[in-house]
């Protein structure tokens, strides 16, 4: 038997997300088959929201559906988000083995893991980073209904360099084996008429692949989201916009709303 100690157990699941497996399934599924998509080229990497299911989850869809017919293909993930729970300096790695949903458990590139943190010193172990993270737990469910079979390398970035970052996805970069994700909400609690305009400026920017521009406050992954970039522009990559909404648009009022963008880059 596993020791407990080794898995990080689900921390939002109820709040963010349906705790139930079966709802969520339900749930996850609904979104990611409401549209088509087909496309012959493969995405090697994914700006994604992440908050509550029904507010940002038809708009994460948008772009996770793209990856669909490369099920059999993707075999790693390595996901990015900001850190929102504590302060920390770098990129943050769990020291646990699997993390869990309600869907079941990932397995973590255990090895991989130990050999960034030995190789990088931005990179560093802080499983209380992880904790209660929900900026990597909610991708989580839309991972494990896509994918047939993969291990996770997952990051909590907090105050780091967008070349910083770009140094540990280039040294993960692999070939179509391997998928990036970047998790970012956009604006947060303006008005829907300004956050459509906020919204609009950044993706604007993220489109010229100029992550280094984008305002402290356009978009809380955005340390992660100019990392990719920077990578993105040395690879003269191409990008596509999936989709741009807002709370307003999905399951909350438009008084205060928060911005959520997907997009996939391309080789």
């Amino acid at each position: 038997m596993i020791p407990e100690s080794t898995i990080r157990p689900p921390a939002v699941a109820g709040m963010f997300y349906p705790a139930d497996p079966i709802e969520l399934q339900e749930q996850i599924s609904g979104f990611l088959y409401e549209g088509s998509y087909q496309d012959s080229q493969i995405p090697k990497a994914l700006i994604v929201p992440h908050a509550g299911t029904i507010y940002s989850g038809p708009i994460a869809a948008s772009a996770f559906r793209s990856i669909l017919q490369y099920r059999h293909v993707i075999r790693k993930v390595v996901l990015l988000g900001p850190a929102h729970r504590v302060y920390l300096n770098g990129l943050a790695v769990p020291s646990v083995d699997k993390f869990q949903t309600p869907l079941g458990d990932i397995k973590l590139d255990t090895k991989k893991i130990w050999e960034l943190v030995d190789k990088y010193p931005q990179v560093n172990f802080s499983d209380d980073a992880h904790a209660d993270e929900h900026s990597l737990e909610v991708q989580l469910p839309f991972m494990q209904s896509l994918l047939a079979s993969f291990r996770l390398i997952p990051f909590v970035v907090g105050d780091a360099s967008s070349l910083e970052v770009a140094e540990i996805i280039e040294e993960l970069w692999g070939g179509d084996e391997c998928l990036v994700v970047i998790s970012s909400d956009l604006s947060h609690f303006h008005n829907y008429k300004k956050a459509v305009r906020l919204d609009n400026k950044t993706a604007l920017q993220i489109e010229e692949l100029k992550g280094e521009n984008l305002p402290e406050r356009s978009a809380c992954g955005r340390i992660p989201i100019a990392g990719l970039l920077r990578v993105a522009r040395e690879r003269k990559m191409t990008i596509k916009r999936f989709d741009l909404r807002n709370s307003g648009d999905t399951a909350g009022s438009k008084d205060q709303v928060v911005g959520y963008g997907s997009w996939g880059l391309f080789q």
